[in-house]
Parts: C-alpha cells; structure tokens; sequence
C-alpha cells in the first residue's frame, strides 16, 4: 500500500493571508488572472521548474493553461499535491503560484515551488513571498525534510 502524501486527518490549510498577498487554493476559475501572470513573465519564469523544464513555453494557449488549472485542483482534492496561487489582497491580481508535491528524493518529504510574476519579482516580493511561505510550511504542513528546488 502506498503512504498518502499527507495523513488521512490533516486539515489541509485553505488560505495564508498577509497585508501584501494571500495563498489559496489554485482552481479553474482563476484561469484569466493566471494566464495574464504566467504569459507577462514568461522569460521571467524559464527554470523555475529546472533547467530541464520547458515550462512556461511562448506557445502555452489559454486552453492548455486551463488544463494544467484543472489538474493541479483535481490533485487539490484528491491529496495527491497542492497548489496555490498567490494573489493581490484584493484578487485582482495573480501574483504567482506554488506547489507542494511529494518529493522525488528520498532525502526530502516534499517539494515546494514557487514562483512570482516578473513585475512582483521587480517590486521586491519574491523574497517576502518566500520567507512567509517557508513559514508556513514549518508551521502549517506535517513536513519535517522540505526542499525549496532553486532556493537557498
């Protein structure tokens, strides 16, 4: 039998809301603001999954990218891995995404990305995005081995 990636009665945590952004649940719905963030930060965000990654490709449509939506919130419900997007207090902006999948290394429990679009990453949000998300894992999430690929 294989190991559920988190236990069977761990609350899942839904949302992190702070003054300059909020986490939450990464769904379908969200599809407009995502494609804008990915597609004006595309240069931006080559790597962020690994210099193997071709994501995000130039070629990416709006239809693969609600595709790729409707996975991460199928795996969302299904407790196979979570993903958040990262929002302007007032929704009316994505601001990036992350992900927390099992890990591929026995070393680690889990493997955790994240990304922000190049105009936050240019404000100066990518560093406090990462502090409060490392936070939050420690705190939130029963992980003891975290990996933050292409982070120190």
């Amino acid at each position: 039998m294989v190991k559920p990636f988190v236990p069977e009665d761990f609350q899942i945590p839904q949302e992190l809301i702070r003054q300059k952004f909020k986490f939450r649940m990464l769904k379908i719905t969200d599809v407009v603001k995502d494609y804008d963030a990915v597609m004006t930060s595309i240069d931006h965000l080559q790597g962020v999954f690994g210099k193997r990654s071709t994501w995000p490709a130039k070629t990416l449509t709006f239809e693969q990218d609600l595709i790729d939506l409707g996975w991460h919130q199928k795996e969302f419900q299904r407790r196979s891995s979570f993903a958040y997007t990262i929002m302007a207090p007032d929704e009316n902006e994505c601001l990036g995404c992350l992900y927390i999948f099992p890990s591929t290394n026995d070393v680690y429990d889990v493997e955790v990305y994240v990304w922000v679009r190049k105009s936050a990453y240019e404000k100066g949000l990518d560093p406090i995005v990462l502090d409060e998300l490392q936070k939050w894992i420690k705190d939130k999430w029963p992980f003891n081995k975290v990996f933050y690929p292409g982070r120190k």
